[in-house]
C-alpha cells in the first residue's frame, strides 16, 4: 500500500510542481551554464548505495573542495542554491528517485557512506526500510544549516549537535512506519518549510 502511495503521490507532485522544475532548471543553467542536477551517492534500504538526484544549489565540484554537511553560511551555495533551498526545491528531483524504487516520499533521509560507516548496531536498523524525501527528523532540523552555521568542521558538528536526536526520531519511525504517521509527517513538513518546527520530545513521547 506504501509503494502504490508513493507511485502515485510522486507523479502527481510531479505535475503538480512542474513549473517549478522549469523555473529552478533555468536559473541554474543562468547562474554558470553548469549541470541542473546534482546527483549524490546515498546509503539506501538494507545497506544498497543508490544515487540521489537534487537540483544543484552549490558552485560546480563543490563536493570535492568541502564537508558533505552544508551550513548556512557556506561559501559554495550559489545565489540561485539559496533561493531553492530556503522552499525546499533542491528536493524535488527525489521524486524521481521515489518511482525509481530507491527512495520514498517519507522515510529516514538517506546518509552518505561515511556517516553509515559510524553507525551503531542500533541505528543500523533504519536501513530495514527505504530512505525519505521527509521524515520527522527533516521537520525538527529544517533549519539544520543555521545550526551548523560558524563550526569549522560541518561535518563534526552535525555528529555532535545534529545526528544523536536526528537517529532517534528515525528509529521511532522505524518502528511505526504506518499511513496515518506519513500522513502527519507530510503535513508537518509543509508546516516546517513555513517556519513552524515540533519539539522532538513530543515526537518521541507520541503514541
Amino acid at each position: 500500500m506504501k509503494r502504490i502511495f508513493d507511485i502515485v503521490a510522486a507523479i502527481l507532485l510531479i505535475a503538480f510542481t512542474s513549473p517549478l522544475w522549469l523555473v529552478a532548471a533555468l536559473r541554474i543553467r543562468w547562474h554558470d551554464g553548469g549541470p541542473v542536477f546534482y546527483r549524490a551517492p546515498r546509503v539506501g534500504r538494507s545497506g544498497r548505495p543508490f544515487v540521489m538526484h537534487k537540483f544543484r544549489t552549490m558552485v560546480l565540484d563543490a563536493d570535492k573542495v568541502g564537508a558533505s554537511s552544508t551550513s548556512s553560511d557556506d561559501p559554495r551555495i550559489t545565489s540561485a542554491g539559496r533561493w531553492m533551498r530556503r522552499w525546499k526545491i533542491d528536493e524535488l528531483p527525489q521524486l524521481i528517485d521515489v518511482i525509481t524504487g530507491d527512495m520514498s516520499i517519507v522515510g529516514p533521509r538517506p546518509q552518505v557512506q561515511w556517516a553509515v560507516d559510524r553507525y551503531s548496531p542500533e541505528e543500523r536498523r533504519v536501513l530495514a526500510v527505504r530512505p525519505g524525501i521527509t521524515d520527522w527528523a527533516s521537520i525538527v532540523f529544517s533549519n539544520e544549516a543555521e545550526i551548523l552555521q560558524g563550526h569549522p568542521d560541518p561535518d563534526e558538528a552535525y555528529m555532535r549537535l545534529i545526528h544523536p536526536t536526528k537517529m532517534r526520531l528515525a528509529l521511532r519511525y522505524v518502528e511505526r512506519p504506518t499511513l496515518w504517521t506519513d500522513l502527519r509527517i507530510l503535513w508537518g513538513t509543509a508546516a516546517a518549510i513555513l517556519g513552524r518546527r515540533p519539539d522532538p520530545e513530543q515526537i518521541l513521547e507520541c503514541r
